[in-house]
């Protein structure tokens, strides 16, 4: 609930010194009920998006979100782990480990956010 609470909370004012929003499993509906409702408000927030979700995760219908990333266009960057559920467990026949998982979502989130900093700093660059 944490990542839906901090979005909505940044749709409603933007956070100081806040430059993007990382969600590792967004809960998009509740557990196998799809909808999109839990979603309105993000079109709101102003600062980047990254979605971290897995194939496999009950509260997020990739059926449904890819859709509400496309809509939010630059402002949203989906990144999907195979077989990982809402906890980021991989099934065993994927060959990987939950540490592997847990590696690609710091390694996916730590480039998002360089990417940030560098965007923040040729905006400063330019006032």
């Amino acid at each position: 609930m944490g990542g839906r609470m901090t979005s909505q909370a940044a749709a409603q004012h933007p956070l100081d010194g806040v430059q993007g929003l990382v969600f590792f499993g967004f809960p998009l509906h509740p557990p196998n009920r799809p909808g999109t409702k839990r979603a309105d408000h993000l079109e709101k927030v102003t600062i980047p998006m990254l979605f971290l979700q897995g194939t496999r995760d009950t509260l997020a219908d990739l059926k449904l979100l890819r859709p509400i990333c496309t809509k939010l266009g630059a402002q949203a960057t989906l990144h999907i782990i195979e077989t990982a559920d809402h906890s980021f467990h991989v099934l065993k026949s994927s060959g990987r480990t939950d540490g592997d998982v847990l590696d690609e979502l710091a390694e996916t989130t730590v480039t998002w956010a360089k990417g940030l900093s560098r965007t923040a700093t040729r905006l400063a660059d330019c006032e």
